[in-house]
């Protein structure tokens, strides 16, 4: 099935030559994942983004990115990954597409799996945090949200749950436990923001992000951090500034760069033992240059797998 996805340069069969395409198996039983096993799902899905009038064609990232990610180097030895295939969304059925990515995820928690997810919109999000609660119904979540917006907007009547719905959506069920880093005060209304103080959504904005704060970034994460049982990561791709990541469904010009300050709080984040889930959001290979967003998106993934 993926075959002509998964390849890369062949430098030899011994390990120390290995590339993730020699590494990852194309699976369908869920019984056959170990303890510390990645287990990738592609949210190959839209129709949040469509509901949320954003630009369409996220659906066709999960494939684009793999082939981005397939020639990186394997750095750990005993490193396995596990391909699930694509969750799809045919008859604009999110809410479908969403409880199945959400069952899927369930199961590899519960078989001790570490659950990555490259989307498809940001719909993605209320589907893996709802996977990620089934399988730990009763442990704290902590939610790590890298991106430009809170997507804590009520969904609309006759329109229902999109991609800027899903920590609205996550707040119904109860004390919610998350961080937004890299919130523009320029991407979201007052009543966005006024939300995210109603629910104790806690943010760091855009302009927060510079070396010399970094103690306190760090110190909002560990905060988080420290009082959870599990973490989960989510990456919106429109975070990034549009010279580098031009291809999302709504591009930021004043966007963050992965500089040395977002790569020193993004492995802070990865290194924590209890991140148990990552994916990407919002790549959109349409409006992509020359792969640049799906670059760096596979990037930000591999940068889980070396650790």
């Amino acid at each position: 099935m993926f075959q002509n996805i998964w390849q890369g340069r062949l430098d030899g069969e011994e390990l120390l030559f290995h590339r993730l395409f020699q590494r990852v198996k194309e699976e369908q039983n869920y019984d056959n994942i170990s303890t510390n096993d990645f287990a990738l799902h592609g949210f190959a899905v839209d129709e949040g983004v469509r509901r949320n009038r954003g630009r369409q064609g996220a659906k066709d990232a999960p494939d684009v990115i793999r082939k981005n990610m397939s020639n990186f180097p394997v750095i750990l030895p005993n490193f396995s990954m596990l391909d699930f295939g694509n969750i799809t969304c045919e008859d604009g059925n999110l809410e479908n597409a969403q409880n199945n990515l959400a069952k899927n995820v369930s199961k590899v928690l519960l078989k001790g799996g570490k659950s990555l997810v490259l989307g498809g919109g940001h719909e993605v999000t209320y589907a893996h945090y709802l996977g990620i609660k089934t399988a730990y119904p009763e442990q704290k979540i902590g939610i790590i949200n890298i991106d430009a917006h809170f997507d804590n907007r009520q969904p609309e009547k006759g329109v229902g749950p999109s991609s800027g719905t899903g920590f609205w959506q996550i707040a119904q069920e109860g004390p919610i436990n998350s961080l937004h880093i890299g919130i523009q005060r320029n991407s979201n209304t007052l009543k966005l923001f006024d939300t995210a103080h109603q629910y104790g959504m806690k943010y760091v904005l855009s302009d927060e992000l510079f070396f010399e704060n970094l103690p306190s970034v760090y110190q909002r994460i560990d905060d988080l951090l420290e009082n959870v049982d599990f973490a989960y990561l989510t990456i919106c791709m429109d975070v990034f500034n549009a010279s580098i990541a031009p291809g999302v469904s709504a591009s930021a010009y004043n966007g963050i760069f992965a500089d040395a300050t977002f790569m020193h709080f993004y492995r802070h984040i990865l290194k924590n033992k209890k991140l148990v889930a990552l994916d990407v959001a919002e790549v959109n290979p349409p409006f992509d240059i020359q792969d640049r967003t799906a670059r760096l998106a596979a990037c930000l993934v591999n940068e889980w797998l070396m650790i």
